[in-house]
């Protein structure tokens, strides 16, 4: 008999694959898996082709559906179907309210944005954290646990005010044993692959122009090799790359970590596959410092993070008493008609105000 039911929030193709990894070490347990999803006006958008460059719309979602339908995994969208023992997520930009009373372990999906100006404000004004992007992962507190790359992430997080009581090293799932790409078929070799980002269809700014003239300048005549983001704009990429970078090849699909796997040089801005590439020896170009990216590497444990993830799972579904999630103190919102409705009261004789 199945030991109680386990739901896990997917999103990027990256984090719907580090679920299922997560999954085939809990199967004494029924497992099922949703595509990301929201409350609310965000959920309301999420029906609209707004949210189409972000994980709750787009080809995220369609990415994630198709994996999940094509691995036989059950599904169960929005977790609205059970009530579940567990819930496993890789982003708590957004929790939504069925889950927050539910044991929830959250797991670092792979690299997470610089702490510019938005990642303030949104700290010091209690804003929505999805403004900041993947800069503000952890700070809901809405988990009992959460399963990190690294050592180097632990302090990152603590700093910037994660409970160091609920963080466990784990390492990742995709990122945990980069010597299994060194052997594949991809048909070039000794190239200089530039891992570009989908910054602009984000609403980020990234001028590029700059970009690839600073990845000609980088490669010195060697053969350059463009991955595009899988939520580019590939037509628009495409032109850019032929215009500032003739002779380059561009692949708007295929597999980043065996053409990382083969090249010499890899240059990224803001992308977790500067990790496979530091993992792999390559020579790496990117917008952190290298040396700080070098105390943040996932470690690599031949592939058992998923193993060890399991692990914190049971280990939390065996503890008789639950801990209470301690959810982020959110400012009272402003309700125009409530305060309408007061107004009105108060407006009102004395004698008509109840005792």
């Amino acid at each position: 008999m199945l030991k109680g039911k386990i739901l896990l929030i997917c999103g990027s193709l990256n984090q719907t694959t580090m679920m299922h990894k997560i999954s085939e070490h809990l199967t004494d347990y029924d497992c099922y898996f949703t595509p990301y999803y929201a409350d609310g006006f965000i959920r309301i958008l999420s029906f609209t082709s707004l949210l189409n460059f972000s994980l709750l719309g787009g080809q995220f979602r369609k990415r994630t559906i198709r994996y999940l339908v094509e691995n036989n995994l059950k599904i169960d969208f929005e977790g609205v179907e059970n009530n579940y023992d567990l819930v496993f997520t890789c982003s708590d930009l957004i929790v939504p309210k069925n889950i927050r009373k539910k044991r929830v372990i959250l797991v670092q999906e792979g690299m997470t944005d610089p702490e510019n100006i938005f990642y303030y404000i949104v700290k010091m004004l209690r804003l929505p954290r999805w403004l900041a992007s993947t800069s503000t992962t952890g700070l809901s507190h809405a988990y009992e646990k959460f399963c990190v790359a690294s050592e180097g992430y632990k302090e990152l997080f603590i700093r910037k005010g994660v409970d160091p009581s609920k963080i466990e090293v784990t390492g990742i799932p995709n990122f945990d044993n980069c010597s299994e790409y060194l052997v594949n078929d991809f048909p070039y070799k000794n190239f200089v692959l530039v891992a570009t980002s989908d910054a602009r269809e984000t609403y980020k700014y990234e001028n590029r122009k700059k970009f690839i003239r600073k990845a000609v300048k980088i490669a010195k005549g060697k053969q350059l090799i463009f991955k595009l983001h899988p939520n580019e704009k590939v037509e628009r990429a495409a032109k850019e790359i032929k215009k500032y970078a003739p002779g380059a090849v561009v692949y708007s699909s295929g597999n980043t970590e065996h053409m990382i796997a083969k090249c010499d040089i890899l240059i990224t801005r803001f992308s977790s596959v500067v990790y496979v590439g530091l993992a792999l020896g390559k020579e790496v170009f990117s917008e952190f410092n290298i040396n700080d990216l070098k105390k943040l590497m996932p470690i690599q444990n031949g592939g058992a993070s998923a193993l060890n993830i399991s692990k914190v799972a049971k280990k939390l579904l065996s503890e008789k008493t639950v801990t209470r999630v301690s959810m982020e103190i959110k400012k009272p919102r402003f309700d125009f008609f409530e305060k309408y409705k007061l107004k009105r009261r108060l407006a009102e004789p004395k004698s008509n105000l109840p005792n």
